[in-house]
């Protein structure tokens, strides 16, 4: 689910789709707006900008490692998901799962010239990823790369598969 805030994903719809895509074992991905935040409720993986988990649960500021470690284990527990994930923009992502320590991911874009979409490409890889059986620490790399290349290109981007398959080759 990817929520713009325009009123199209709400609380009814929500209810209704986390548990029906449960019962189909499909990947619940949300890119959440702060609306909505509190009613996405055991999905897979939810993946806010820093500032959305940080109104999302509260917290007014965050000045460390740790300070994001809590705000992420904050969530896990709050919203009983799978999974975070955190984009921190040229600061890159941190992964958050449950029983398990928290994984920062360095950004891998080269140069940024429009970080529109970026977003867009990280919850869109991620489900790919997801829906086609990886884990989800294989996941938030694919989208980190994914999102490192869209912030490479001016306006609304795509990225190819071969665009990818380099990006991890350059990065190996």
């Amino acid at each position: 689910m990817s929520d713009y805030g325009k009123g199209v994903i709400n609380r009814l719809l929500i209810k209704a789709l986390i548990p029906l895509a449960r019962r189909r074992g499909i990947p619940i991905t949300v890119d959440p707006k702060i609306e909505n935040f509190s009613f996405y409720n055991a999905v897979t993986c939810i993946t806010p900008n820093l500032k959305e988990a940080m109104e999302g649960t509260g917290v007014r500021t965050v000045r460390s490692e740790e300070d994001l470690d809590r705000l992420g284990a904050q969530i896990l527990k709050n919203l009983k998901s799978e999974s975070v994930l955190i984009t921190r923009g040229e600061k890159g992502m941190s992964l958050f799962e449950k029983k398990k320590s928290p994984v920062h991911i360095p950004t891998r874009a080269r140069e940024v010239y429009d970080v529109t979409g970026a977003g867009d490409t990280v919850i869109g890889t991620m489900t790919l990823a997801l829906a086609a059986g990886a884990p989800l620490r294989t996941a938030a790399e694919l989208s980190n790369f994914a999102a490192g290349i869209v912030v490479g290109k001016v306006g609304t981007a795509t990225v190819s598969a071969d665009e990818l398959l380099e990006s991890i080759k350059h990065h190996g």
